[in-house]
């Protein structure tokens, strides 16, 4: 960069110009014109890449305008400094656009200009079709070098964006929450007004926009469902309202469940119990009070105290004990514990799980942890970014019922259809930078949003017609006198008419896996099969299964009966300690492992990591084949590290389509995928000649994929004899009872 400037002047020059910028932003800008020295060869460089982040952070316009100008002049000394230090070898050298009308040249010189305007293409002879001599004054040596300056601007450009893009998306969260979110004394804030209502707010996001110009509204108390395609800022928007750079009241408490909680030696209930910052703020404060009360009731003043002071201070201190266990009975301390068990059941943990220190559980496990912590604390407004992911259905469904009671406020962003018919009722749809509010569930949203879609369009289509009856006037009756009057009157009317807009239109989306080659039975069986991870404890039993090509059959039950490990006995990963698999000799598996994305080589593209696994085709075929599940364009050669997690699910799905199986094996695939990826999936396989088996929690899809249920519980697997899986929800709600 300029020579006279360094990192932390940079550094410093931002936050004196907006001193409210997040340090990701801070560091991008530095790091951004730290290695793009010679950004003032685009003019656009700093108004188009840098003027936008400080607006966005809230700087002043004026203060941004300044600073901007600064950069501006700086980088121009730093290029007029090396255009002087290159002066003595390169006098001749390209000196931009402006220089290059020095040199005449023929045309009879150079091949002719094709339509594409590129040098060198084609063989037309201009001077041949003109018949005579044409002097040009262009240098076709500078005009090649101008064409290849043009092309690394837009590739560098195109570079700005992923870089500003990773730079973001790989800094860590930083921010202490708890300084947005301080402890608050809630029942001090009984009776206020909780509800939030903000308005005319933009959000971006690495250089990309999210919202613009919108409101958003949440009484106090409903549910809230944020729905939207991969990818459109959902979590984003929810992140803005917990660290509350959107302005939502201080006396309302939030608590946003993103990540799984960090593990150690504290016990899972005892997580749990601090996670109620003000209950163990009280807590501390009875233990300091006591310990105080009993050094005062030995009577001894200290020195320098008078008697009447100190029996002041007894008394105050006495006070203030009393203040305090009013306080903790006011928040029902003493029931804590029961409620933070009954929590920790309901989402699958086992009573002799709840000692067990945090570090011992596996991520998912941990990110039921963090939704038990928020769902004990009971924020004013709690925000959940797919809770349902980590469930099985009989944690689910104690979710579904626990919301449904859910006292206060709540904003869940989810793609399960049917979570959301239980919980939500409100739903916030999310697309192309607006925010609309729908009243209902999911049910009743999508009946009223075709509805309103269906009336965009018969208005669209009538002011297409009314424009066109205008403009078919005017043709006909503006160079007739005796209408001319009325034909002016119409063109005035048209052209007061707003710009027309047509509805909004989502492109569908489609996948497809190739139908496999036919094999004659058996296909795939066990037989009396048992398995264990140690000798001592079998986990299961007597497994029988006889699988055709045309199966369809979802394994259902509560995590840790071992949903996972007869996948892995199915496909031969794991081999069982008694009894017979036996698989078709020509038989092919294609697994999707509920942790798909620990699977993928995040440095490379779409494109590279199927070559590298599979090769023996070329670039395009990898590029059909992504596109046959939605990855078009240019999203197959970005790093798959930029890919938001429905987008490298997909990848997944794509890989799994060249091994051309006979069996898919699908472990929780509609996790991270939109509503609109679980139907095209859905859609796939019902079309898919192979078999499939499923383990989800996804009540809707398992409904439209599957026609047989399998349980696994207690050891064994057994086909559920009722009808569906509704009726499988109901079977478990009845145990529960």
């Amino acid at each position: 960069m300029v020579a006279t400037l360094n990192k932390a002047d940079v550094s410093r020059m931002v936050r004196e110009c907006v001193p409210d910028a997040d340090d990701a932003i801070v560091e991008y800008i530095t790091g951004y014109l730290d290695e793009n020295s010679n950004v003032g060869d685009d003019e656009d460089a700093i108004s188009e890449f840098v003027r936008p982040l400080l607006e966005d952070a809230g700087g002043d316009p004026d203060a941004i305008d300044r600073l901007c100008q600064k950069f501006q002049s700086m980088f121009d000394s730093h290029q007029a400094a090396n255009k002087d230090s290159q002066a003595g070898g390169n006098k001749g050298g390209s000196n931009g656009l402006a220089k290059l009308l020095e040199k005449p040249v023929h045309m009879q010189s150079m091949n002719a200009v094709s339509a594409t305007g590129k040098i060198g293409v084609g063989s037309v002879d201009l001077e041949a079709l003109s018949g005579r001599k044409v002097l040009s004054q262009v240098d076709t040596k500078k005009l090649e070098k101008a064409e290849a300056k043009i092309a690394a601007k837009m590739a560098k450009r195109a570079a700005r964006v992923e870089y500003a893009a990773s730079k973001l998306l790989d800094k860590k969260d930083e921010i202490d929450l708890s300084a947005v979110n301080p402890i608050l004394d809630y029942t001090s804030t009984k009776g206020k007004i909780k509800d939030i209502k903000l308005e005319n707010f933009d959000i971006s996001f690495a250089g990309k926009r999210i919202l613009t110009n919108a409101s958003l509204s949440m009484a106090f108390g409903r549910r809230y469902g944020l729905i939207g395609r991969n990818g459109i800022g959902k979590s984003t928007l929810l992140r803005h309202l917990s660290k509350r750079e959107l302005p939502v009241p201080t006396h309302i408490s939030i608590l946003h469940v993103e990540q799984e909680m960090v593990g150690d030696d504290t016990p899972a209930l005892q997580a749990v119990l601090k996670a109620d910052q003000w209950r163990e703020h009280l807590l501390s404060e009875e233990r300091r009070l006591n310990a105080l009360a009993a050094e005062m009731e030995k009577g001894q003043p200290a020195e320098g105290q008078t008697k009447e002071e100190f029996e002041q201070e007894r008394e105050k201190v006495s006070t203030d004990i009393r203040e305090v266990y009013s306080k903790l009975e006011a928040i029902e301390s003493d029931k804590a514990e029961a409620r933070a068990a009954s929590i920790l059941a309901g989402l699958g943990f086992t009573p002799d799980r709840h000692h067990n220190p945090t570090r011992s559980f596996s991520g998912g496990w941990r990110m039921r942890l963090a939704l038990a912590r928020a769902l004990f604390c009971k924020p004013d407004l709690l925000l959940l970014d797919e809770p349902t992911n980590m469930l099985d259905i009989p944690a689910v469904i104690w979710l579904e019922n626990y919301l449904k009671n859910w006292p206060n406020s709540l904003l869940v962003v989810s793609h399960d259809r049917e979570f959301l018919d239980e919980v939500a009722t409100d739903i916030l749809y999310q697309h192309a930078e607006n925010l609309d509010h729908f009243k209902g569930n999911f049910t009743q949203f999508h009946a009223t949003k075709a509805e309103r879609h269906k009336n965009q369009l018969r208005e669209y289509e009538n002011q297409v017609q009314y424009r066109a009856h205008l403009q078919a006037f005017i043709d006909r009756w503006r160079y007739n006198a005796n209408r001319a009057a009325q034909a002016q009157m119409k063109i005035k009317i048209l052209e007061k008419l707003p710009e027309l807009q047509p509805p909004e239109e989502e492109n569908s989306i489609f996948f497809k896996f190739p139908d496999p080659d036919k094999l004659s039975p058996p296909i795939l069986q066990m037989a009396e099969c048992s398995f264990g991870y140690s000798p001592e404890r079998a986990l299961l039993n007597n497994i029988n299964l006889d699988m055709q090509m045309d199966s369809r059959i979802a394994v259902v039950g509560p995590n840790g009966a071992g949903k996972s490990t007869i996948l892995k006995l199915l496909t031969g990963k794991l081999e069982p300690q008694r009894g017979l698999v036996h698989r078709h000799g020509r038989l092919r598996f294609a697994l999707f492992s509920q942790h798909h994305v620990d699977q993928l080589d995040v440095t490379l593209t779409s494109v590279e990591f199927m070559a590298k696994n599979w090769p023996g085709k070329s670039e395009e075929e990898y590029r059909r084949q992504l596109g046959a599940f939605g990855i078009t364009g240019m999203v197959g050669l970005q790093k798959i590290s930029t890919l938001s997690g429905g987008q490298k699910s997909r990848v997944s799905f794509a890989c799994l389509g060249l091994q051309n199986p006979h069996f898919l094996i699908l472990d929780e695939p509609t996790n991270h995928l939109d509503m609109d990826s679980i139907d095209a999936l859905t859609v796939a396989l019902k079309q898919f000649q192979g078999g499939v088996v499923i383990v989800s929690h996804d009540e809707r899809f398992i409904e439209s994929v599957c026609n047989e249920i399998w349980v696994c519980e207690g050891g064994h697997l057994q086909k559920f004899q009722g009808d569906g899986i509704k009726e499988y929800k109901q079977y478990v709600l009845s145990k529960e009872q």
